[in-house]
């Protein structure tokens, strides 16, 4: 009966006949595939599909060939989750749920999704969703108990534990993270880095079995201002943005780059567009050069590694994933679009 998730979640492939030289965008077309009333922050490639999960309970696919839309709600003692994480791993579709309860659900053997992971109290609130491989997942939510939330799967997401605090760096009084795009994690190898709002990079070397912080040059000046979003081209290339969603024009210490794993950050962009930033994400097969980054303020595109920027377009999305090293799939505010640059 798992099939008839996989199937629901799962199309053939968009993209893979594609090609392009490795030559700057200078444009991106727009082509609307769904629209709603809900917010939908999160979004996952899988074979031949992107997984998604917003507000109001939904989540769904679109089939990378055909652009169909498939949808289905959720809800939990009558009310609708607010889904702002998605993952996957090679047999099952993972979502978890923003606040409390933090609700994380994976594909079930019934036909159906499962309820696989459940948390309730005050400050609960998950922000980010990832798996290593088939075996071993994480997810990262606000801190409690003087350390961030860490929840880890050993067992391919069917069983979930929280890491003991004195595991765990001590955090900064009100450190989270933002649930604005489900990038607050980024994955290479065996490493593992998170963004924190207070501007900290979390790495793990091994699986999320130990882990160590370091402030980077982004200090969390208001509640709203930190950095949203994290993407890691290799073990080595990395890049973060974010800013304050409250003041989106504002461009000062929100952009900050790695070369050597993480151990340095720089800022970048200085007082350059773009400003506020809810999602950053490398541009597939690029060497780490090329970077595309949204908000609500347009589709902002680097091609020198995150130095400098420029906008291809005003319209607004939270979130984006690349499909191939052209497209990619973007949503927001009742949104799904297929972006394509050239």
């Amino acid at each position: 009966m798992r099939r008839v998730i996989l199937i629901f979640l799962v199309g053939a492939v968009w993209g893979c006949s594609e090609s392009s030289e490795s030559v700057p965008f200078q444009d991106v077309d727009i082509q609307e595939v769904y629209t709603d009333s809900v917010s939908i922050r999160a979004l996952v490639v899988m074979p031949g599909s992107v997984g998604f999960a917003g507000s109001d309970g939904l989540f769904g696919s679109v089939d990378l060939q055909n652009l169909k839309v498939r949808t289905q709600r959720m809800t939990h003692l009558a009310t609708f989750p607010e889904f702002r994480a998605v993952a996957h791993t090679s047999t099952d579709f993972f979502m978890l749920s923003a606040g409390d309860p933090a609700l994380l659900y994976k594909t079930g053997d019934s036909g159906s999704m499962e309820l696989v992971y459940q948390e309730s109290g005050p400050g609960v609130f998950y922000d980010a969703l990832a798996f290593w491989d088939d075996t071993n997942g994480i997810a990262i939510g606000d801190a409690m108990g003087g350390c961030l939330s860490i929840l880890i799967s050993r067992d391919g997401g069917n069983h979930w534990s929280k890491i003991p605090c004195d595991r765990l760096p001590e955090a900064l009084p009100g450190e989270g993270a933002f649930a604005a795009s489900d990038t607050n994690i980024a994955i290479s190898g065996d490493f593992c880095w998170v963004a924190s709002n207070k501007g900290r990079i979390y790495f793990s070397a091994d699986k999320g079995e130990n882990w160590e912080v370091s402030q980077s040059p982004v200090t969390s000046a208001t509640d709203s201002f930190g950095l949203y979003s994290l993407a890691f081209y290799d073990a080595e290339i990395g890049y973060a943005a974010g800013g304050d969603y409250t003041n989106p024009k504002g461009n000062l210490s929100n952009k900050i780059s790695t070369s050597d794993g993480g151990k340095t950050w720089m800022l970048q962009a200085q007082g350059e567009a773009p400003g506020y930033l809810s999602c950053v994400q490398f541009v597939p097969g690029r060497g780490g050069r090329d970077l595309v980054g949204v908000s609500f303020n347009g589709i902002y595109y680097s091609k020198d590694s995150g130095q400098t920027w420029n906008q291809l377009d005003p319209e607004g999305f939270y979130s984006i994933r690349f499909t191939s090293d052209t497209v990619a799939v973007a949503s927001g505010k009742g949104r799904i679009a297929k972006l394509r640059f050239k």
